[in-house]
């Protein structure tokens, strides 16, 4: 070994020594002393390894002390936060998701600071069950006979086709083997749960014949599954859930559909139409239909099935349920979400009330913003038209006509950087860019985040925000 390098590693304090650094005691103080001492030989450790390998030409102390600080500060910080979303996707994925209804929000802060009777049968006083909280309100919204929720809506498909198809066909067309979020694969899916997968038809056109000549004795189901962000436009044709229902009655199939995002309510009348309701699903004849409950139902994560009385049953029964059962929290914001579609009052449902946004109120709303923006000094603004989205995979090519507010960075500092910036803000704002310009969309705003964008915007002019220098 060189000199050089044995003098560059005894040249690394030993971890004592570092651990007296004064900067460390509040860092040892809220994480502990043994997270502080790992940190320290993370860092050390690889600075070793890049002294050997001759990748480090000089060590110094104060570098490997900077790097140690940067980490400690990452991992005291609180990860999960709160963001503004002002990107104009209501059903933003990255971003949560649907938002509760501040109803829903009381119901699990209840839920959560208390005991409850999530599996406690009250009035004959023994074990209850936890799905009877919410199934009466599913099957009353739904017109199905009987419904289950579980965790989410892969964890529902999975459930479904494990207890319903396991160890038989099933007949899915081709034009809809599709992947969502990059793991939810229905071929992987399929495979998991234990059934055999059956293709028919082709990518743009699949007939009820190609399902026909498909049946054999070891068939159990037809499944038809919602494409989310994926479409194919043009020369393309799928046969009607009612000729699919027919046909799995004739031939004493389980007829199953995932519907994805489910809609609960009929959007057309606010101009978003194309997908059908679970209801309207139930009345076409499907069997089991299962949706998400964090989509365009504006719930919580979740996902349900509902469907036939024995086909449900099934799924009580089967093992799978308890891994992917819903927790009490989930349970409480889901009851609630229903009670408000039940007693007509959706405008509450911050998703519903987003879509619903009427021309007139987002152009005021981004008028507003525009004025508190101008106010902080220096800020070039204007109100500009924009294109927003249900997002979630839900009306894949729909635009939402809105309104939003155009902020032109000032000189030296590029959109890429004053996004950056926005997003490293005590509450991070998400925005978009175009044509060199930060764009905030208004439709997905919540009360007060008009001030906290002014205010971001502020701290940027000011250079005060995250990686930007005072211009």
């Amino acid at each position: 070994m060189q000199n050089t390098v044995r003098d560059m590693l005894r040249d690394i304090p030993s971890m004592d020594e570092l651990l007296l650094r004064s900067w460390t005691f509040e860092f040892q103080s809220k994480l502990g002393r043994d997270a502080v001492k790992s940190t320290f030989a993370d860092v050390i450790g690889e600075a070793r390894k890049a002294i050997i390998q001759g990748s480090l030409s000089s060590f110094e102390v104060d570098k490997l002390e900077s790097e140690v600080l940067i980490r400690l500060r990452h991992y005291a910080s609180k990860s999960f936060c709160r963001v503004i979303n002002a990107t104009g996707v209501v059903i933003h994925t990255n971003l949560g998701r649907s938002c509760l209804s501040k109803n829903a929000i009381m119901d699990v802060v209840e839920t959560a600071e208390r005991y409850s009777n999530l599996e406690y049968n009250l009035e004959k006083g023994i074990r209850g069950h936890r799905n009877a909280h919410v199934e009466w309100l599913l099957t009353m919204l739904t017109g199905a006979d009987a419904a289950v929720a579980v965790n989410n809506n892969a964890g529902a498909v999975l459930l479904c086709l494990s207890a319903l198809g396991k160890g038989s066909e099933i007949i899915v067309s081709r034009g809809e083997l599709v992947e969502i979020g990059g793991s939810f694969r229905i071929p992987d899916i399929m495979d998991f749960s234990g059934a055999i997968m059956k293709e028919v038809g082709t990518t743009n056109r699949t007939h009820i014949r190609d399902y026909e000549r498909a049946i054999t004795p070891r068939t159990g189901m037809l499944l038809k599954v919602h494409p989310s962000n994926y479409r194919v436009v043009g020369f393309h044709s799928a046969p009607p859930r009612e000729e699919l229902a027919a046909l799995a009655r004739e031939k004493g199939l389980v007829f199953m559909e995932d519907l994805g995002s489910g809609v609960i309510a009929d959007l057309s009348v606010i101009g978003l139409s194309g997908e059908p309701t679970v209801k309207q699903c139930i009345e076409s004849g499907v069997d089991v239909v299962t949706f998400s409950g964090d989509k365009l139902l504006g719930g919580p994560q979740a996902g349900v099935v509902v469907g036939r009385k024995q086909l449900i049953a099934k799924l009580r029964d089967y093992p799978l349920l308890r891994a992917l059962r819903v927790d009490k929290m989930t349970l409480a914001a889901l009851e609630r979400t229903l009670r408000l579609y039940l007693e007509g009052r959706t405008g509450e449902i911050p998703t519903i009330r987003m879509l619903s946004s009427l021309p007139e109120d987002l152009l005021k709303k981004a008028r507003s913003l525009a004025r508190k923006i101008r106010s902080e000094g220096r800020a070039e603004v204007s109100v500009v038209e924009t294109s927003d989205a249900v997002g979630g995979g839900s009306f894949p090519g729909t635009d939402l006509p809105g309104y939003g507010v155009s902020w032109t960075p000032p000189e030296g500092i590029s959109d890429g950087t004053a996004l950056k910036s926005l997003r490293g803000g005590d509450v991070p704002v998400v925005a978009s860019a175009k044509d060199g310009k930060v764009i905030f969309h208004v439709r997905t705003l919540l009360d007060g985040d008009d001030r906290l964008i002014a205010r971001g915007v502020r701290l940027l002019l000011e250079g005060e925000c995250t990686n930007v220098e005072k211009p």
